[in-house]
C-alpha cells in the first residue's frame, strides 16, 4: 500500500492539477457554509433581537453582497466544472478570470474590518442583549466552538488562499495549456486583492494577541487599541529593597508602556493583577551587578524604580536590549511628531491668511509614524 507522500509522487501533472482544483471547491464549499453563519445567524439573529440596523452594518459590512456572490456564483460554476465537465474541460483559470474582478467588493469589508471589531467589542460591553445573542450562538456547534471575530476573519483569509491555490495550480500547469492565459490574469487579480486582505490579517493578529492580554488581566487595563503592541512579556524575579529576596512577577512590555504585574492563582488559566503602569517615555533601563544576585538589572520610570532578576544572563540581555529598543523607537516617533507639529506651526505663523500646504514628504512621513511605528 502506497503511503501519501509515495501517492503524491506517482500523481500525474493531470492528476496533481486535479487536486488542486478539487482543493480549491472544497475549501469554498466550507467557506460559503461560514459567510452564511455570519450573514443568515450572526446579523440576521442580532437584526432580529432588535440591534440597530447601523450597528449590524458597521459590524458586517457588505458580507450580504459577498455571501450571494459565492454562494450563487463562484461556488455553483466551480462545483459544476470539477464534478461534471472537468473530463472534458479540466480548467479553473476560465471561470476564476471572469469572476475575480467581483472580488473588488472585498475592499469594503477589509477596510471596514477595524471598526467592525471595535463595534463588536464595545457592544458587547454595553449591551447585554447583544452579548447574549453572541454567546448563545458561540456556544453552537456550527461555530466551532471560535468567537464571532474569528468568524469574521474568514473573508480576509479566503483572498491570499486563492492566490496560494492558483499560483500552486500555475506551477504544475503546462506552458502551453489553454488554460494559461486565464489562469495567470486571475492570478494577477487575485494577488492585489491579497494585498490589502493581508494587511488586515497582521491587524487582526495583533488585536488577538491584545485581547488575550486584555483577559489574562481581568480587564483592568484597556489596553485593546490598535496604536498598542505588545513587544514581549515574560516571568520575572522582583528583588526586594528590604531583605533582598526574590518574588515572581510578569512584565508586558508595549511599545508605549510597561505593565508590571503580580501572578494571581486561579484555577482555569494564568491571571495577573497589573501592579505598575510605567511608561516608555521617561524609562531607563541598566545592567546591575548584586553580590547575591545574578542576571539582575533596573528599570527606572518617572515614579519608581524596580531591580529585576532573570533566569538567565541570556534573557535578562534580551529584556535589556529589547526595552533599550522599544525607548529608542518611542524617542524617535515622538521627535517626529514634534518636528512635523513644529513645522505645521510655523506655516500657520507666517502664513496666517494662506491656504497651508503640506507636502507629499511631510504626508507620507506622517502616514508611516501612526500605521507603521504605532
Amino acid at each position: 500500500m502506497l503511503t501519501p507522500f509515495q501517492f503524491v509522487l506517482q500523481c500525474t501533472e493531470p492528476q496533481k492539477l486535479f487536486n488542486i482544483a478539487n482543493e480549491l471547491l472544497h475549501t469554498e464549499e466550507a467557506y460559503v457554509k461560514r459567510l452564511h453563519l455570519l450573514d443568515q445567524v450572526f446579523c440576521t439573529s442580532l437584526a432580529d433581537a432588535g440591534i440597530p440596523t447601523e450597528v449590524t452594518t458597521g459590524i458586517f459590512s457588505n458580507i450580504s453582497s459577498i455571501y450571494c456572490f459565492h454562494c450563487q456564483f463562484l461556488f455553483p460554476e466551480l462545483k459544476t466544472r470539477i464534478t461534471q465537465e472537468w473530463n472534458t474541460n479540466p480548467r479553473i483559470g476560465d471561470i476564476l478570470q471572469k469572476l475575480a474582478p467581483f472580488l473588488k467588493m472585498y475592499g469594503e469589508y477589509v477596510k471596514n474590518f477595524d471598526k467592525a471589531m471595535d463595534m463588536v467589542n464595545s457592544w458587547t460591553q454595553r449591551s447585554p442583549i447583544f452579548k447574549e445573542v453572541i454567546h448563545t450562538i458561540q456556544k453552537q456547534d456550527i461555530c466551532g466552538n471560535l468567537t464571532l471575530q474569528h468568524h469574521m476573519l474568514e473573508p480576509v483569509q479566503r483572498i491570499p488562499r486563492y492566490e496560494l491555490l492558483l499560483k500552486d495550480y500555475l506551477k504544475k500547469l503546462p506552458e502551453d495549456s489553454a488554460d494559461r492565459k486565464d489562469a495567470e490574469k486571475s492570478l494577477e487579480l487575485i494577488s492585489t486583492a491579497a494585498n490589502h486582505s493581508n494587511a488586515a490579517i497582521r491587524k487582526m493578529e495583533k488585536m488577538h494577541k491584545l485581547l488575550e492580554v486584555y483577559e489574562r488581566l481581568g480587564g483592568e487595563e484597556d489596553i485593546v487599541n490598535p496604536a498598542n503592541e505588545l513587544i514581549k512579556e515574560g516571568h520575572i524575579q522582583k528583588l526586594s529593597a528590604k531583605n533582598g529576596t526574590a518574588q515572581d512577577r510578569y512584565l508586558y512590555l508595549f511599545n508605549s508602556m510597561m505593565l508590571y504585574c503580580v501572578p494571581k492563582l486561579r484555577l482555569m488559566g494564568q491571571k495577573f493583577s497589573v501592579r505598575e503602569k510605567i511608561d516608555i517615555a521617561g524609562l531607563q533601563v541598566q545592567e546591575i551587578v548584586k553580590p547575591n544576585a545574578s542576571h539582575t538589572f533596573q528599570i527606572t520610570g518617572k515614579k519608581r524604580s524596580l531591580e529585576l532578576q532573570a533566569r538567565t544572563e541570556e534573557e535578562k540581555m534580551e529584556w535589556i536590549q529589547v526595552i533599550q529598543a522599544t525607548i529608542e523607537k518611542h524617542k524617535q516617533n515622538s521627535e517626529t511628531f514634534r518636528a512635523f507639529n513644529s513645522s505645521f506651526s510655523r506655516e500657520e505663523e507666517h502664513c496666517p491668511d494662506s491656504p497651508v500646504i503640506i507636502s507629499n514628504t511631510d504626508i507620507a512621513m506622517l502616514i508611516n509614524v501612526v500605521f507603521h511605528n504605532y
